[in-house]
């Protein structure tokens, strides 16, 4: 990198600036989850090559304003996970997976004070994590349901609220009531031990399979989705549901 920014190397790299590389260290994570949910090894190998090389490139560029180099980036780090595990580095006794979780907030607590129990949770989260994150930085402060039967009452009570604003016409409302909702639904995931962003990814995926495959049987035949009527649409539908459920290791099988 230090090639690729020097005086012969890359007019590209040249041009590349913190905010510039922003978009990259974001799509590059997102193809690191394509090449986990791809369970290919060796492309799960070259994505965090990619993802790493944003790394080395931001740390490169800050480098280059004399803050700091790509060794202070691991050094940080290492330093860090030696503090927080004084269970394993250090004295300290833990008996459970759950101890190790609180006491690294209290560590982290103590290293960097907060004015809030939330505060720590990037804004540019996609909304369905930032909405985890919340619920459970809420949670670890003693803000949460009692008991699951509780969040799922609360599910009941937004969906009836989301429902009178479209009866009654409140159109101006029901994007608050759906978010409310929607807000609900992953506190109710967080609850039960769900990533609400992985199980939604899951159902997207198991949705865009099932409609690909539909939508190729119908072009088989010379027609269209929405040359369809509802009813056949139904029907083959759930006979592709079943078709893909009963295939060797397809990842919709028991969806």
């Amino acid at each position: 990198m230090a090639t690729l920014r020097g005086p012969d190397g890359c007019p590209w790299d040249h041009e590349q600036t913190l905010e510039t590389l922003r978009r990259y260290l974001v799509e590059e994570t997102y193809e690191v989850l394509d090449a986990l949910d791809g369970g290919d090894p060796s492309a799960h190998c070259e994505e965090l090559g990619d993802l790493l090389l944003q790394v080395v490139f931001q740390a490169r560029i800050r480098e280059e304003q004399g803050h700091f180099d790509v060794a202070s980036v691991a050094t940080t780090i290492a330093e860090k996970l030696v503090r927080r595990h004084p269970h394993v580095f250090g004295d300290a006794q833990v008996s459970s997976a759950a101890e190790v979780v609180r006491n690294w907030a209290e560590i982290k607590a103590a290293e960097k004070p907060r004015d809030s129990a939330l505060d720590g949770v990037p804004r540019t989260l996609p909304a369905l994590q930032r909405a985890q994150r919340i619920g459970e930085k809420a949670a670890s402060a003693g803000f949460d349901w009692r008991r699951t039967e509780d969040v799922l009452a609360k599910l009941d009570e937004e969906r009836a609220e989301l429902e009178a604003a479209l009866v009654q016409g409140r159109l101006e409302e029901v994007e608050r009531e759906l978010g409310d909702y929607l807000f609900t639904v992953v506190n109710a995931a967080r609850r039960l031990g769900v990533d609400a962003e992985s199980a939604l990814r899951g159902t997207v995926s198991r949705f865009e399979t099932r409609f690909r495959r539909l939508e190729g049987e119908l072009r088989s035949e010379g027609r269209r989705v929405n040359e369809t009527d509802d009813a056949e649409l139904e029907a083959r539908w759930q006979n592709v549901k079943r078709a893909l459920a009963s295939g060797p290791g397809d990842p919709n099988r028991n969806a």
